[in-house]
């Protein structure tokens, strides 16, 4: 009965470390471009499925279209993207140097972690809430005992906060990723 509700904060967590995943530190990263779209014949498709993209240095991004005829759409959309980017190409190739992150700015970033973290708590919460009230409407119901309640309300609560850890964990990792220089 509670598998939707930990199925939800589950959710939550995912959504939290894919975000994190697209986010720079410093350093290229594939995963950045995971939420970019490129117009491939009318339709909006990721660049992981229309070119090839590989870290030949640190710093630098390289996607290889499997049609060259997408390199400006790929640069369109990195150019429109709040990547701070700019993509130069060699004809065959999209290439994207990423500078040296500035200490302001990796403090940002850090902020911006904290928050997106947040958000995810109040998610996991939110869900705890919707699964209580439910618990309750089921017990007003005579579908379940007092007991029964207490002992779901528990199990709820054990996993708010196995959940609420693994966010907690997610954040300390990413910050110390992005202030580690």
């Amino acid at each position: 009965m509670l598998s939707q509700y930990e199925s939800k904060m589950e959710k939550a967590v995912d959504s939290l470390k894919s975000e994190y995943a697209s986010i720079r530190a410093g350093r290229a990263n594939p995963h950045i471009l995971d939420k970019l779209r490129v117009d491939y014949y009318g339709s909006p498709t990721p660049i992981q499925q229309v070119a090839n993209v590989t870290v030949p240095e640190a710093r630098t991004l390289m996607i290889t279209p499997w049609e060259s005829s997408l390199i400006k759409e790929i640069e369109k959309a990195i150019i429109c993207s709040d990547l701070g980017v700019s993509p130069n190409n060699d004809g065959k190739n999209v290439i994207i140097n990423f500078p040296e992150l500035t200490e302001d700015r990796r403090k940002e970033i850090a902020k911006d972690i904290k928050k997106k973290g947040e958000a995810a708590k109040v998610v996991v919460r939110n869900v705890r809430r919707d699964a209580n009230d439910a618990l309750k409407k089921m017990n007003k119901g005579n579908e379940l005992s007092e007991d029964e309640l207490k002992t779901n309300e528990d199990k709820v609560q054990k996993l708010t906060d196995k959940y609420v850890a693994d966010i907690d964990k997610a954040i300390d990792e990413k910050t110390k990723e992005i202030l580690t220089v």
